[in-house]
């Protein structure tokens, strides 16, 4: 089995999921050939520069980010427009590539790689199955596509925004196996806390601006702080600057601890009561996994906007639009606390699907 995953080197919502979907297929296809391409470095050029040099540090990058979404998700032909451009742009590069490398089938875990997919293989360029992974919940004009044969979603809740965009026969599978193995397992929360050195009593606030460490996890912090008896663990993602300036604001607190990047998230959230999170994606369903509450709070940013919608129309999260609210949210989330879903272990894995699906059969 020859397999490429598409993905693109932007914090670890992409990289991650292909990482372990590749490790998994290396296990269940022993000899397989999977390999993991940046679809940004394919691109190059125009693509690349315009999308590493997204910055989200200042009310004019964030106002601008917010044009560019509605943009690309809201207004027909600025959406076409874009497609088109990536198509155009992308397209012979990423025939290339997969042709270079004989693949089988080609998974993409980003949307602007799967957007390239879809148009290629509708238009009978691209002749291998081409298989689209989904980890959010809303906004998902570029994630699905009809010239897609398979979507992959995190979130069962996502399914009817990929029909929409894809088709209604479109096919849809329900997975896992994109994110930490352990989640399929967690440890106990008493068992979390003793692994973290957490204190055993009391609500435990986790505070995340996902691989970016954006929105306002300072404010976040001491509202987390505020709630009586709370530790909170904030995580900075790979921004050392954002680590930095939050150890400095609450080196006289006992009840905070800051982290940079982890590798050990089902323990910080098996061990939380709540998580504060401002970017969505694979954090969020892992937080309810586990049973850690979870509130959308700090940024709330273009696509962000469209997944907090969701959020509240699932009953998947509370949002919190200032900290007047968030303050509210985390008084009934401490009260209400939570139950780790015991139907996450049944679904079937990413791997699994796409070796049966895809493989050669022996």
């Amino acid at each position: 089995m020859r397999c490429v995953i598409l993905t693109a080197s932007i914090g670890a919502g992409h990289d991650l999921p292909a990482e372990i979907l590749r490790d998994e297929l290396f296990e269940r296809r022993p000899g397989a050939e999977v390999e993991l391409v940046d679809c940004l470095e394919l691109a190059g050029g125009l693509i690349e520069r315009a999308i590493n040099s997204a910055s989200f540090e200042s009310e004019l990058a964030n106002w601008l980010y917010d044009v560019q979404v509605r943009l690309l998700h809201d207004v027909a032909v600025t959406r076409r427009a874009a497609g088109r451009l990536g198509e155009l742009l992308a397209g012979r590069p990423v025939l290339r590539a997969l042709a270079e490398r004989r693949a089988d089938v080609v998974v993409s875990t980003y949307p602007g790689s799967t957007e390239v997919l879809g148009r290629l293989r509708r238009s009978g360029r691209l002749r291998i199955p081409a298989v689209a992974v989904i980890t959010d919940l809303a906004a998902l004009t570029f994630w699905a596509h009809p010239g897609i044969d398979l979507h992959l979603v995190t979130q069962a809740e996502a399914t009817p925004a990929v029909r929409a965009i894809a088709g209604p026969r479109a096919e849809v599978v329900h997975v896992r196996g994109l994110n930490d193995p352990r989640f399929a397992d967690p440890p106990s929360r008493e068992a979390a806390r003793r692994a973290l050195e957490l204190p055993p009593d009391g609500p435990v606030i986790v505070v995340s601006g996902g691989g970016w460490a954006v929105g306002d996890l300072g404010g976040a912090a001491e509202e987390a702080l505020a709630t009586p008896g709370a530790f909170v663990v904030v995580l900075c993602g790979s921004r050392d600057d954002v680590r930095s300036a939050l150890e400095a604001r609450f080196a006289g607190s006992p009840r905070v601890r800051v982290l940079g990047f982890t590798d050990r998230m089902p323990d910080v959230l098996a061990g939380a009561d709540v998580l504060i999170h401002s970017t969505a994606g694979l954090t969020v369903m892992e937080a309810l996994v586990t049973g850690c509450a979870v509130i959308s709070y700090g940024w709330g940013r273009g696509h962000i906007r469209a997944n907090n919608a969701a959020f509240a129309q699932h009953g998947m999260a509370q949002v919190a639009h200032d900290r007047s609210e968030l303050r509210a949210a985390l008084r009934t989330a401490v009260a209400a606390g939570g139950v780790p879903d015991p139907g996450f272990r049944a679904l079937p894995t990413a791997a699994q699907v796409v070796v049966e699906r895809f493989a050669p059969q022996a």
